[in-house]
């Protein structure tokens, strides 16, 4: 399964928000993709390590380095070993490379997102991004919400879900739809048959929003498109 094509990531700038496995997407991607590309973070990450990193590069060292090593990392290094925000802004970055793939959304835990909870981190999508695509987890679903989801405050507000209730496949795509953040979804951990049903309960209440709609599974290498129902 090709999840650049399945996704429709075209050349520049392309955003990861949500969880549940936008930092293996990001990996996937970046090995999918043709020509240059360059993975870097508007929040927090950790360094790809099978890629090199560069820290604090000049234009030109981007340039001289991509002639040599087709994917590139970028970031700034911080706490516990993560990297933030490159020096470069995404906007130069979009002029050095084929590909600029962003995570920016700088939550890791939990599996479904309401993402615009103003006390907690929100995602820091550029504003030159081509795509936005959103990962959802599906292992979170039929697990308590407060169990699951981060920002759950306001999770809980777009959806009128109470924390003790289990997450479902319509809050999370009501969440989603509520926001605004995305392009495109791709839900996560669909590992086996016995939950096509709940791939195919979340993409119907994602209908008719104009969203690409996709589902599978990153560790198994599967995935399909729905139509826009």
């Amino acid at each position: 399964m090709d999840f650049s094509k399945l996704l429709e990531v075209y050349p520049g700038v392309t955003a990861v928000i949500g969880s549940g496995g936008k930092t293996s997407l990001l990996r996937r991607l970046a090995a999918e993709l043709p020509g240059t590309v360059l993975l870097c973070t508007t929040t927090h990450i950790r360094p790809f390590e099978e890629y090199p990193l560069l820290t604090a590069p000049t234009p030109q060292t981007i340039r001289d380095t991509l002639a040599t090593h087709r994917v590139l990392c970028l970031g700034t290094p911080c706490e516990n070993g993560k990297l933030t925000a490159p020096t470069l802004s995404v906007e130069t970055l979009a002029t050095l490379a084929d590909h600029v793939l962003v995570e920016a959304d700088g939550r890791n835990e939990g599996t479904v997102n309401g993402r615009l909870d103003k006390h907690l981190v929100v995602p820091v999508i550029p504003a030159v991004s081509r795509q936005v695509i959103c990962v959802v987890g599906a292992s979170g679903f039929g697990k308590p919400i407060r169990e699951s989801v981060h920002r759950l405050e306001r999770f809980c507000v777009l959806t009128g879900a109470a924390a003790s209730d289990p997450v479902t496949p319509e809050q999370a795509a009501k969440a989603i739809l509520a926001e605004q953040l995305c392009d495109a979804v791709f839900l996560n951990q669909i590992d086996t048959e016995a939950q096509r049903p709940l791939a195919d309960r979340f993409a119907a209440a994602l209908g008719g929003s104009g969203l690409r709609i996709a589902a599978g599974s990153l560790r198994a290498g599967s995935g399909w498109l729905y139509p826009d129902i």
